[in-house]
């Protein structure tokens, strides 16, 4: 095979395009690089459009989002080539109050979820279909970060899935703290979680709501931080937790499935969901071990993450997602 017109054609459905800069688009658009030179990869928002017949395979994310595209291509194609992709909140509540996400798992030859504990959320009858691929990110170098104070950065659109709420009342328990300073990254989605985030830095002095910012920004960001704070209510498998472990920078997450799938069960910096004097509290013991007090729970993060860190490397998700499409593109019609 020597050009794109000689390969097989896939196709990606993805609710988010460019435009959007969230999880889905970045998923999307890194797997059509990944399998660059093995099939020509298109992206589009849904199926079928002006190029839908030439493709071979689909890869939908979001079994609810993408739900008309995968009925679409099951009508058009019956058991062939089609996995979805579940990111989040398809798998932690659409696939439970949403028949069309519900059918969506049926239709698909594989399913594809991004952390190892996703497998047990889908129902039972379709489990066997689960192929747990790792995202990936580039590795980037662990930063030397002053000791003077701890700086702390959460990133997530602002909207309830993401409990921002957590974060802006750990902030204001820690106000008068002049050593402990909190960067907030995310575009308001939610108005009113803007309204809040504003009224959180009039109260707090040493959080900051730096709105929206470009996906290369946010990674300098998250290498400058001594600490990533992710305080989700629901994830499917979070690009900023990756990042953070590829970049050297430990991770305070909220106790879900969605972070424990990828930080590991024994991992010492999980507080429980929504509690933000947990959070608070994780904030201190990190700052008193920045010099040598407590417990040395910020070396010992740094450590965790790092022994996670091989399974977010690029060459790791290649190889998981080249297998996948291979399986995809040699499965006759009819099966399933």
């Amino acid at each position: 095979m020597t050009g794109a017109t000689s390969m097989p054609q896939l196709v990606i459905v993805s609710p988010a395009l460019r435009d959007a800069n969230n999880g889905n688009w970045q998923t999307a658009r890194r797997w059509q690089r990944h399998l660059a030179g093995h099939c020509h990869v298109r992206i589009v928002k849904a199926w079928p459009d002006a190029l839908a017949t030439g493709d071979a395979a689909m890869i939908a994310l979001h079994a609810r989002r993408s739900a008309q595209s995968i009925a679409a291509w099951a009508s058009a194609r019956p058991g062939k080539g089609l996995a979805v992709v579940l990111t989040g909140t398809d798998l932690y509540r659409d696939v439970i109050t949403d028949a069309a996400a519900r059918r969506s798992l049926d239709l698909a030859q594989a399913l594809v979820v991004l952390q190892e504990c996703a497998p047990h959320a889908l129902p039972e009858a379709v489990r066997a279909k689960a192929h747990v691929i790792f995202q990936s990110t580039t590795a980037r170098k662990a930063l030397a970060k002053s000791s003077l104070h701890l700086r702390a950065v959460m990133v997530g659109h602002l909207r309830e899935e993401k409990s921002p709420q957590t974060l802006f009342a750990a902030a204001r328990l820690l106000a008068k703290r002049r050593d402990i300073f909190i960067d907030h990254i995310g575009d308001p989605l939610d108005p009113a979680l803007g309204k809040a985030a504003r009224a959180t830095m009039a109260a707090a002095p040493n959080y900051r709501w730096l709105g929206g910012q470009p996906h290369e920004a946010v990674r300098r960001h998250i290498q400058r931080a001594h600490l990533l704070i992710h305080a989700s209510r629901m994830e499917g498998g979070a690009h900023v937790v990756m990042e953070a472990v590829a970049s050297g920078t430990p991770v305070l997450a909220s106790r879900i499935d969605g972070n424990v799938g990828m930080l590991g069960a024994d991992y010492a910096g999980y507080f429980p969901w929504g509690d933000a004097e947990a959070l608070a509290a994780l904030l201190l013991r990190c700052r008193e071990s920045l010099v040598g007090e407590g417990d040395r729970l910020i070396a010992r993060l740094a450590e965790q993450c790092r022994q996670r860190a091989p399974l977010f490397a690029p060459e790791c998700e290649r190889a998981a997602l080249r297998r996948l499409v291979g399986d995809l593109l040699s499965r006759p019609a009819g099966t399933s």
